[in-house]
């Protein structure tokens, strides 16, 4: 059973992280959603935060995972927002089992496949050697040679925890990772389709959801509208969370 911070009572509303994040990521936004009127259940996908580690690391198996919470936690119809690597995990759902979605938001991410990306952050965190008992400062530093950004690196070291007293470890599961890097491109197959309400947001500085992606995004979500957030990249509900939570709230509220 995946990890979930649960708060709130109401329209059931799960909120899916994106690729190395973990529900901690949204911890302002869901107490906002909370006081919206919305059952917030921010999940930990699995090998992320506290949820399993599993070497199946792959779209069936989160998706296995969601529909699994969903039926153990009697929740019925849903409203999904993912983000990133979360927002593929809930178009994947929502296309399979849309009877159990009643509203959709996609988060800087479309249904078309990416090709392998992360492989400076991937670099950087092989290159932490947790035998050597490193301090919180040594893995920034360590970090800093292969991801230059601090802001990458701040979320990054967010998943950086105390397995015992002098041990730090990451939440995550790098070498299912490893493994696995290639799958998180994955793209829905055509026949995929979605009819309910789905927002796409993109941010304004991210080359996430471009121009050639409308088409696609049709295709699969005809009842879809695409917003774009002011002053944001690609962790557009971190760098402009005031714009990102107005155009959900009012979305899940229509």
């Amino acid at each position: 059973m995946l990890y979930s911070k649960t708060e709130g009572t109401g329209q059931p509303l799960l909120i899916l992280h994106g690729f190395l994040g973990m529900s901690d990521n949204w911890k302002t936004l869901s107490g906002q959603y909370a006081a919206e009127g919305f059952q917030v259940h921010a999940l930990d996908m699995r090998n992320h935060g506290r949820s399993l580690h599993s070497q199946d690391f792959t779209y069936a198996a989160m998706v296995g995972d969601i529909a699994e919470y969903i039926r153990f936690n009697n929740l019925g119809a849903v409203d999904i927002i993912g983000h990133s690597m979360g927002g593929k995990i809930a178009m994947f759902y929502a296309t399979q089992y849309s009877d159990s979605v009643r509203k959709l938001v996609i988060a800087d991410i479309a249904p078309r496949y990416y090709a392998p990306h992360h492989q400076d952050i991937m670099k950087a965190l092989n290159s932490v050697d947790f035998s050597k008992k490193p301090t919180r400062q040594e893995v920034d530093d360590i970090l800093a040679q292969y991801v230059p950004d601090f802001g990458t690196r701040q979320f990054l070291m967010k998943s950086l925890y105390w397995e015992q007293p002098g041990q730090l470890g990451f939440r995550f599961n790098l070498r299912a990772f490893n493994d696995s890097i290639d799958v998180i491109g994955e793209a829905l197959s055509a026949n995929a389709i979605f009819t309910k309400p789905t927002l796409f947001l993109k941010g304004e500085k991210s080359h996430y959801i471009c121009d050639d992606d409308m088409p696609t995004i049709r295709h699969h979500f005809p009842q879809s509208e695409i917003v774009t957030i002011k002053n944001a990249g690609h962790w557009l509900h971190a760098e402009n969370p005031k714009d990102f939570f107005e155009s959900t709230i009012n979305f899940l509220r229509k």
